[in-house]
């Protein structure tokens, strides 16, 4: 299969996840993303027995909206006392302890609240996004205009990485995005934690402390499923030995 077809093939398979998982009536969140918008496209079929999505974004809300579906202020489903029990969203790279890279799509701080809420956390991709070491995309990190030169040099002490603007690019929080470059991420758990100190940062792609709870993996033999085996706290987290 080809990447377009893996991503189907996940999107299928996440799309049953739901419909096995989420009790009816419950509110779902999305994520941002093509393979998200495959997933939406399949599981808009579950419109009957979903109460209500969350959008991660402005582009995902469209296409929600698009299918005809009920998107909810997250802040309504937070202070009525709603639960979420699942965020389904891809990952621009996932590692064996399902830590994250995200953001490319630009997203990453709508994505992270969400996952926040969440009590589940489904990320869903094809092989070719599985990795051993977290670096080799860019890390997206989500900057105050006003504090970018002084975020860039803060980076490069911290990470001896290289970041770049995207150039022409905006958040839907108005803010900028520095990719950082040339990054091989041993622990992403400490290192999330040390660029939430840094003033200026709004957020970081690394999606460690609370990572993926479920991993559905598309390849050529199919969509895996793997679930992390420790709490997401620990950095050293493994997935269970029959998973991907």
């Amino acid at each position: 299969m080809n990447q377009n077809e893996l991503k189907q093939a996940v999107a299928r398979a996440a799309k049953d996840y739901v419909a096995t998982h989420l009790p009816a009536g419950a509110i779902l969140g999305v994520g941002t993303g093509s393979t998200a918008n495959c997933f939406i496209d399949e599981v808009a079929a579950l419109r009957e027995r979903i109460g209500g999505w969350v959008a991660s974004s402005e582009a995902t809300r469209q296409r929600l909206e698009s299918h005809g579906l009920r998107v909810l202020d997250l802040n309504e489903v937070v202070a009525r006392g709603l639960s979420m029990p699942i965020y389904v969203d891809g990952a621009d790279e996932i590692d064996a302890g399902l830590s994250m890279i995200k953001g490319g799509g630009g997203a990453l701080m709508r994505e992270k609240i969400v996952a926040a809420v969440a009590e589940t956390f489904v990320c869903i991709c094809d092989q070719s996004k599985r990795v051993e070491t977290l670096g080799g995309f860019p890390l997206p990190i989500e900057v105050i205009p006003m504090a970018r030169e002084h975020v860039r040099r803060e980076l490069i002490r911290l990470t001896g990485g290289e970041p770049r603007l995207r150039e022409g690019f905006i958040t839907d929080n108005g803010n900028e995005i520095l990719d950082v470059h040339g990054l091989a991420i041993s622990a992403p758990v400490a290192l999330e934690a040390r660029l939430e100190q840094i003033t200026g940062i709004v957020c970081n792609g690394l999606f460690a402390r609370r990572g993926a709870d479920v991993l559905l993996l598309a390849g050529s033999q199919g969509v895996k499923t793997c679930t992390r085996s420790t709490p997401a706290e620990n950095p050293a987290a493994a997935m269970t030995p029959d998973a991907c």
